[in-house]
């Protein structure tokens, strides 16, 4: 299905895109070379409201749906930033979802509303060094104390952790050999990111450097007992439930930036003369755009499809997952086929595609693999044995 915009919708999309206009290229080629976080960014966004775009309307948020969320962040990702863009405020629209769902009143109270002002940074603490996406081998411990928890542990790949003042956070609180299923004994917890117990550093890598990524060590942690999002030992089926929104909004992400280098590409080709004729007249040329074009749009419309399952409380597992695997490929090919359009040019930085194609790759990777994502729909739809 193709998503057909309401006039609710399409305010939604223009809105955003006008917001973003005001970020250039230029911005973010400078914020990528100096390894400045897009700061002016985030506060606009914040300032326009869209932070809380998916949370409850009593706690400052839109109460739209993910479908409206998608919207959001496909322009976003459609624009000048690309990826860097969307992960300065991708954590905001999924995260809180777990409190918003899970949380008691009063930690809805206490935590959304400064979270969708920007007021709050939150960071996200999963992944772990030693564990990768077999999260169920997680070592983080949290130790059960008279009044809370003492959390010790490492985490890894946290993006935003060099600004955060908070912390979303899954550790073990039951040992994995003392468990019935090895998802049983982890626990989430929404707590201060206090830089007494936590040395955060931060990781250099090939892409979106706008946006930091970090090693995080944690060192007798002490969380209160307040700060447990849900009960004890259901961490993972908590945050299961945000797993599904947010493979959909990085297929979003994915294909608005598939978009820009395509769109970048076409312009490029029709301008370029090279033996007398534009080079875009050529088919070795304008054939692999097309079929960039047409992998992008295969690709949006399973996104709006699973969104669309995800809003009315269907399952939407294989086809967010789907999803995410199409457009991260299809973009990933569009980026790469705009360096080579432009040739010399494309592998300049002032040209920006070059920027676009370090940045699409982390869509490929993460939040789930590629082979993951291929297991998931062997097993669950195809009924085959599990390989892993």
């Amino acid at each position: 299905m193709s998503l057909d915009l309401t006039p609710e919708q399409q305010q939604i999309r223009d809105a955003v895109q006008t917001l973003c206009d005001r970020f250039d290229d230029e911005y973010w080629r400078d914020k990528d070379e100096k390894h400045a976080f897009p700061v002016e960014f985030q506060k606009a966004v914040a300032e326009a409201g869209w932070l809380g775009i998916m949370m409850p309307e009593a706690y400052g948020g839109s109460g739209l749906g993910l479908t409206e969320a998608a919207l959001l962040m496909q322009t976003v990702g459609n624009s000048a930033g690309v990826l860097a863009a969307c992960s300065t405020i991708h954590i905001n629209i999924f995260a809180p979802h777990a409190v918003a769902v899970h949380g008691t009143e009063q930690q809805k109270e206490a935590i959304l509303p400064p979270l969708n002002r920007g007021e709050d940074v939150v960071c996200f603490a999963v992944t772990e060094p030693d564990a990768g996406l077999d999260t169920t081998h997680i070592t983080t411990r949290a130790t059960r104390t008279a009044d809370g928890y003492v959390i010790t542990g490492r985490k890894m790949w946290t993006s935003t952790a060099q600004r955060a003042n908070k912390m979303m956070i899954l550790a073990r609180t039951t040992p994995i050999e003392d468990c019935k299923k090895p998802t049983d004994g982890m626990t989430l917890f929404y707590t201060d990111l206090n830089r007494k117990y936590i040395e955060v550093r931060e990781i250099r890598k090939h892409g979106r450097a706008a946006v930091d990524s970090n090693a995080v060590f944690i060192d007798a942690l002490p969380v209160p007992l307040g700060h447990r999002i849900g009960e004890e030992g259901r961490g993972f089926s908590i945050l299961l439930d945000a797993l599904n929104p947010e493979r959909i909004l990085v297929a979003a992400e994915a294909v608005g930036i598939g978009r820009r280098a395509l769109a970048k590409a076409a312009s490029y080709a029709k301008e370029r003369v090279v033996f007398g004729r534009p080079i875009g007249k050529n088919q070795g040329i304008a054939h692999p755009l097309a079929e960039s074009w047409m992998q992008l749009e295969a690709a949006d419309c399973l996104i709006w499809r699973a969104a669309a399952l995800y809003d009315s409380g269907r399952p939407c597992g294989a086809e967010a997952n789907a999803a995410k695997f199409l457009a991260a490929d299809a973009a990933y090919l569009a980026c790469d086929r705009a360096v080579r359009t432009l040739g010399g040019m494309g592998y300049a930085a002032e040209f920006d595609v070059e920027r676009y194609l370090r940045e699409i790759m982390i869509p490929r990777i993460a939040p789930v693999s590629r082979e993951m994502v291929l297991n998931y729909v062997a097993e669950r739809v195809l009924g085959l044995p599990k390989s892993y």
